[in-house]
């Protein structure tokens, strides 16, 4: 397999048979408190996107040539360092540009710095192995696979939202109303991405 066609099944791992929210259950905080909305809901999955991928893009070189096994004792403060400062850019950029956006993320924006998922990724690229060689990720790899996590979490984000919408245009018992339907809605989408399990590495072969 070569180095294209394994970013590939890297990147469509990621996205569908990984993915973080409803197959490692990483991000159920946004997952579910920011997915009454399609605006709302795409928004967020992008500005996690974004942060994935520049903190995936700072942290790996920090971690391999900077830190490395002597100080990795300070990986996760240095990473979660790193991940507070691009929300904080995020959120400027979008209060500055895209108020609307800003103003219905509300809390959930800043809260990206303690999403397990950014932080998860970031520190889960350094001990990922790649399909064809068996070693750790590359930097690309990584980044493929960042870019992968993050379009997953904004895959599962704009499902969820859909649902959602449909569950509150329905007539459903007094008891499923509010959260125990959102579980049972949230519990379907998993079963149905669990589904996907070995059919991306089997592609190429």
């Amino acid at each position: 397999m070569d180095t294209f066609k394994s970013l590939i099944v890297i990147l469509l791992s990621s996205v569908f048979v990984n993915n973080y929210v409803l197959t490692r259950f990483l991000g159920i905080c946004p997952f579910l408190g920011v997915s009454k909305k399609l605006n709302s809901a795409t928004g967020m999955g992008i500005a996690v996107t974004f942060v994935m991928v520049l903190a995936t893009a700072v942290t790996w070189p920090i971690q391999n040539y900077i830190l490395g096994e002597e100080y990795s004792y300070l990986q996760t403060i240095v990473f979660i360092l790193v991940i507070a400062s691009l929300v904080q850019f995020i959120e400027m950029a979008l209060k500055k540009f895209i108020p609307s956006l800003h103003k219905a993320l509300g809390v959930y924006l800043p809260l990206i710095t303690t999403n397990c998922a950014v932080l998860g990724v970031t520190l889960n690229n350094l001990t990922e192995t790649s399909i064809t060689t068996g070693a750790n990720f590359t930097y690309i790899e990584s980044l493929v696979n960042s870019l992968g996590v993050g379009l997953g979490f904004l895959l599962a984000m704009v499902l969820f939202s859909g649902m959602r919408q449909k569950i509150q245009e329905s007539e459903i018992p007094e008891s499923f109303k509010g959260l125990p339907a959102t579980l049972i809605a949230a519990s379907f989408i998993s079963l149905a991405f669990f589904g996907f399990g070995g059919i991306v590495e089997n592609i190429f072969k």
